[in-house]
């Protein structure tokens, strides 16, 4: 019987270190081969991490909400056998005393519930409390006055400051972008882009495309198409800063943000400029699905020297993204909205999308990324079907 040793993984480019949500399995307890054991998050991912063996999980080393580096041991697995450690051990869970039962929350009510309380002369001791120990909530009172007096009078409304704990993904966030926007000197662009042929011919085929793969289609993989192409002509775009020079990636390795309730990631769809439009809208649909079931890979998120921002299906008009160290640029596609512009000196209704963006001033200056964003307009403006196969 021997022990095996579950260590923080490398969880994203760049990332030194991780923090530990949750446990999903506790001391004690069997462990399958690949079951996911723990609950990691970086500034880049949330990931399960699984089991490299089938055991006993015996020891963990590193509790929920530590930040650790990578390769430090979260946990100790004993393998080839399932019995338990000796009950002498100070470190098995059976020698651990119980904890203490929580004290009764019931007595501790917050001021507004004491006002209710009040204005409706009850007192404490009459109302049967659902919250935690026992405690009584203002949904208790409401429901004790519509169970006694017919209706619940409507609860004043409390005037108060809540603190809302951060998250250890949000933490790691924030000490990314601050890290970002110290270490390289951001320059920013904006774009006005035409989108009146791509628009016509995702409204002419979006109910078809759907009833055929089973998800939307968005706009989403027509501009990785289109960016990737301008990528590959300007490679400073396409490239990483280092202490010995910049390397320029001929390759296109295309980070795609992905916005969920209380975090952005950003999964990497591996050579697009090699993809057909219909095998792009096929990974972009995994790797989005993926991120929101907190499902994604280490791998799902290394290795994008750019990303695409889609802040248009939020409804951004314009922003100023912050740049996904250690990547050359961020690319947002803004929302499309119908606007009065200039086409032959005459005034026409076109819809116009905003395409903004941010790069790292230290490898590429105004010229180059000009000349990428002519690219990629010309790429959307000018756009035609016969790449296309639905």
């Amino acid at each position: 019987m021997g022990l095996t040793t579950l260590k923080m993984p490398q969880l994203g480019e760049s990332v030194t270190e991780g923090t530990v949500d949750r446990w999903l399995k506790q001391e004690g307890e069997l462990v399958r081969r690949d079951e996911p054991i723990v609950e990691i998050v970086t500034d880049k991912v949330n990931a399960e991490v699984p089991s490299p063996v089938e055991g006993r999980l015996v020891r963990i080393k590193v509790a929920s909400g530590q930040t650790v580096p990578i390769g430090t041991a979260l946990a100790e697995l004993e393998v080839e056998g399932v019995a338990a450690a000796p009950e002498t051990s100070p470190e098995t869970p059976a020698a651990r005393p119980a904890p203490a039962p929580p004290a009764p929350l019931q007595g501790r009510i917050s001021p507004g519930v004491r006002k209710l309380l009040e204005d409706n002369g009850l007192e404490l001791s009459q109302i049967a409390g659902t919250g935690p120990g026992g405690r009584v909530r203002r949904e208790d009172v409401l429901a004790h006055l519509a169970e006694h007096k017919g209706a619940a009078p409507a609860a004043p409304a409390e005037r108060r400051d809540e603190l809302v704990r951060v998250s250890a993904v949000r933490r790691q966030i924030a000490e990314h972008m601050v890290r970002s926007v110290s270490t390289s000197p951001h320059a920013w662009s904006l774009r006005e882009v035409d989108v009146s042929r791509l628009l016509a011919y995702r409204e002419s085929e979006k109910e078809a495309f759907r009833a055929r793969h089973g998800f939307a289609l968005s706009y989403v993989p027509f501009f990785v198409q289109i960016v990737s192409d301008a990528l590959m002509k300007n490679p400073y775009l396409n490239s990483t800063w280092t202490d010995d020079g910049i390397v320029l990636h001929h390759y296109v390795h295309m980070g795609i943000a992905v916005a969920l309730p209380d975090t952005l990631i950003v999964p990497v769809i591996k050579d697009a400029d090699l993809m057909g439009f219909m095998d792009l809208a096929i990974a972009i649909n995994d790797v989005a699905s993926r991120a929101r079931n907190k499902s994604l890979r280490p791998v799902d998120v290394r290795g994008g020297p750019f990303t695409l921002n889609n802040t248009g299906a939020l409804g951004s008009v314009a922003g100023q993204s912050i740049i996904n160290q250690p990547q050359a640029a961020i690319l947002s596609t803004e929302s499309i909205r119908k606007r009065p512009v200039v086409v032959n000196d005459e005034v026409v209704i076109r819809p116009i999308m905003n395409l903004t963006m941010s790069f790292d001033h230290r490898i590429t200056d105004g010229l180059a990324a000009s000349r990428f964003l002519n690219d990629v307009q010309g790429g959307i403006e000018d756009w035609t079907p016969d790449r296309i196969k639905l």
